[in-house]
């Protein structure tokens, strides 16, 4: 089972961007999916990105789309989630999850089973 470590969050102003990183201690397999989460204050963990790692095929939830995007480095065996056009309502942990069966991309939190620490990220109305 891999470990995964996000980095990059902080404190931004509205309109402003930011860029996350998760990087995996071992191997991202080709059946993997990679996806990111996120929960605010109060709210349910929410579904915000997911990429698959056979053809980079993704989904975004509806209030990121158009400005955020998911990406991946096979040879770093790394993802990252652009964030742009921040929004205050995007102040959550931002947490990095796999799917180490994946045959779609999902965006159920229950079919992600490895998860990474979570990493703050605070947009300043």
């Amino acid at each position: 089972q891999v470990q995964l470590v996000e980095s990059g969050g902080g404190l931004v102003q509205t309109g402003g961007s930011l860029r996350l990183s998760c990087a995996a201690s071992g191997r991202i397999l080709s059946r993997y999916a990679m996806a990111w989460f996120r929960q605010a204050p109060g709210k349910e963990r929410e579904f915000v990105a997911a990429i698959s790692w056979s053809d980079g095929n993704t989904t975004y939830t509806d209030s990121v789309k158009g400005r955020f995007t998911i990406s991946r480095d096979n040879a770093k065996n790394t993802v990252y989630l652009q964030m742009n056009s921040l929004k205050p309502e995007d102040t959550a942990v931002y947490y990095c999850a796999a799917d180490r069966w994946a045959p779609v991309v999902r965006t159920q939190s229950r079919s992600y089973d490895t998860w990474g620490q979570g990493t703050q990220v605070t947009v300043s109305s």
